[in-house]
């Protein structure tokens, strides 16, 4: 099978995307890993098919698969790269564009200066909506680890994200506490673990180790998850800048009961054909 890809990267976050509407596309989790592997692949931390809508009130399907293989339900780095694609392929001439995703529908904004915005949706906080072990909501929760406990908040934006506030972003124990935090056994079905650093109320320093990719350049969703932890903690405004590794993200939340938005770039790098 010959496939056509594209490869992009969201503030260094990095996809192959794949325009499953005009080609035919059946991959298996080995040739996911295949495409993703940095030495014999094409290299990537997600893998994004762009398919044909399948609800109505929707113009595509999106889908996300880790560089594991394993399918998930959101990336919302992927999400600003889905917009630029579908763009730049002529798939869709509008500006706004709806998406159809395991965890519900995406609103996609290509603005003005050509940076994206994503209506991520109300975040989920009820332990068994994320889903997280716990017997009823709080704004932060003790999760014991070897040796030591945590703080956290537990927040699903579409995938599960445990967000833990940290005094140094440069020195922060990722490596060592991410797969701690991702396999942890109150989190059913895996989680994304983020260490935020919080300079002031509208600008934060994040980063991500993420299930399934390890620790990545930048996390969309992980930047709302720790902003709406931030907001929680009564400790960020409604509007955050937000510093990841590979660059920033403006993120907007104004509390209960609204959607989570975020605003970056999306980037093309080349564009090729493989047989896989």
């Amino acid at each position: 099978m010959q496939l056509e890809f594209t490869k992009m990267h969201g503030l260094g976050n990095d996809f192959v995307v794949i325009d499953a509407i005009n080609q035919a596309v059946a991959l298996s989790p080995e040739q996911v890993r295949r495409l993703a592997d940095r030495h014999t692949g094409i290299g990537c931390d997600q893998l994004l098919l762009v398919e044909a809508a399948t609800t109505a009130g929707t113009d595509f399907r999106y889908r996300i698969f880790n560089a594991d293989g394993g399918e998930v339900d959101q990336c919302g780095n992927g999400a600003r790269c889905f917009m630029r694609f579908v763009h730049d392929q002529g798939l869709s001439h509008k500006r706004e564009v709806n998406v159809e995703t395991a965890s519900g529908r995406l609103q996609l904004v290509l603005e003005d200066d050509g940076l994206v915005t994503v209506n991520m949706g109300e975040p989920r906080l009820q332990p068994a909506d994320i889903p997280f072990d716990a017997p009823a909501y709080a704004q932060s929760y003790s999760l014991a680890l070897d040796n030591e406990e945590i703080e956290i908040a537990a927040v699903s934006m579409g995938n599960p994200h445990a967000v833990t506030a940290i005094v140094d972003i440069d020195t922060a124990p990722v490596e060592r506490l991410g797969p701690l935090i991702q396999q942890h056994p109150r989190f059913p079905e895996q989680v994304n673990a983020g260490f935020m650093q919080i300079i002031d109320f509208e600008h934060i320093r994040l980063r991500v180790y993420e299930r399934g990719a390890g620790e990545t350049r930048a996390c969309g969703s992980g930047a709302c998850a720790a902003v709406v932890a931030g907001r929680l903690w009564d400790q960020l405004a409604a509007r955050v800048n937000v510093a990841l590794p590979g660059g920033d993200l403006v993120v907007s939340w104004a509390g209960m009961g609204h959607p989570v938005y975020m605003t970056g770039p999306a980037t093309r790098v080349f564009k090729g054909r493989i047989d896989i």
